[in-house]
């Protein structure tokens, strides 16, 4: 899988590069657990969750497209999908659009697969679409009550409790619960623009500023990418940066400062580009039809 991997990107031209795996910076995202790592010094240090910082640093510094083959750490995330260290593919396409960067991946995961996937069967449909198709309710304007009914149908009763008038927890919920376990249950089904209450980091859609430019990846009901038309505005960035830390302030987490470095190289001036990540290990599960993720692992955590 990995020569196959190298073969598509060399073949047309993009760079192979390291990055950090133990950094100051780190990403302020509530959802993620970090590990960090004591130093002598009393600097704090992580292990990268991704390398996406470091890589906007060097498309910022003139790289032109890149791809990058790591491992990430995510604390707490262990399970039939999850190891907390993991490997992780990502890659930047200069000058790309999020059409180009579905494109792009639909034509490498034909590589690594090997004639398993039917490019006729691949989907591509934005979220307010599938939302709706599978959940029944309008994600940004349906009423809270109707989220709580869509929850109580799915076997969540208690889903009012737990996300109050947060419209992007209802969002997450409902999504796991009702919409992905019916993605990619025949191929690729990749879902587009994404709700700008869960931006991440991709830029705003032009003229409907209610979405944001963002694209995940599923096959057989996991998710495997989760990608960017990525945002350069180093404001904008600083402003979600903040909303994160807010976030975990209140949720009471550790609350890591912005990475200052990424929002100088953003300042200085990050080329149009689309980039996304994908889980190799999970990857290479569906492709093994494996059940648990541990059993493509040689060393998975419990046995570390």
């Amino acid at each position: 899988m990995l020569a196959a991997i190298r073969a598509y990107f060399a073949a047309q031209d993009v760079l192979e590069v390291e990055t950090p795996l133990l950094c100051q910076g780190i990403g302020t995202d509530p959802h993620l657990e970090f590990l960090p790592v004591p130093q002598a010094s009393g600097e704090p240090r992580y292990l990268q969750t991704s390398p996406e910082f470091a890589m906007k640093r060097l498309l910022a510094a003139g790289s032109g497209s890149i791809y990058q083959i790591c491992k990430a750490f995510r604390g707490h995330e262990s399970g039939r999908l999850h190891n907390p260290e993991f490997t992780i593919l990502e890659w930047y396409r200069v000058g790309c659009d999020l059409d180009g960067l579905m494109d792009d991946m639909e034509a490498l995961l034909g590589r690594i697969a090997e004639g398993r996937l039917n490019a006729a069967t691949t989907r591509r449909v934005a979220y307010r679409e599938v939302f709706l198709e599978y959940a029944g309710v309008e994600p940004l304007d349906g009423t809270f009550e109707e989220l709580a009914a869509c929850a109580v149908r799915h076997g969540v009763p208690e889903a009012a409790e737990l996300c109050g008038e947060d419209r992007s927890l209802w969002l997450d919920l409902l999504f796991s619960v009702a919409v992905q376990p019916q993605l990619g249950r025949d191929g690729l089904c990749f879902v587009y623009d994404y709700p700008a209450c869960q931006p991440s980091l991709a830029r705003a859609k032009p003229g409907d500023g209610r979405w944001v430019e963002r694209v995940e990846l599923f096959w057989r009901g996991v998710e495997l990418a989760n990608g960017f038309h990525e945002l350069a505005d180093a404001a904008e960035q600083a402003a979600r940066f903040e909303a994160e830390r807010q976030a975990r302030r209140e949720q009471r987490l550790p609350v890591p400062e912005a990475d200052g470095r990424l929002l100088a190289a953003l300042t200085h001036g990050l080329p149009d580009c689309s980039g996304v990540a994908i889980g190799l290990d999970r990857l290479l599960m569906l492709l093994a039809d494996a059940g648990h993720i541990d059993e493509v692992l040689a060393f998975p955590h419990t046995r570390a």
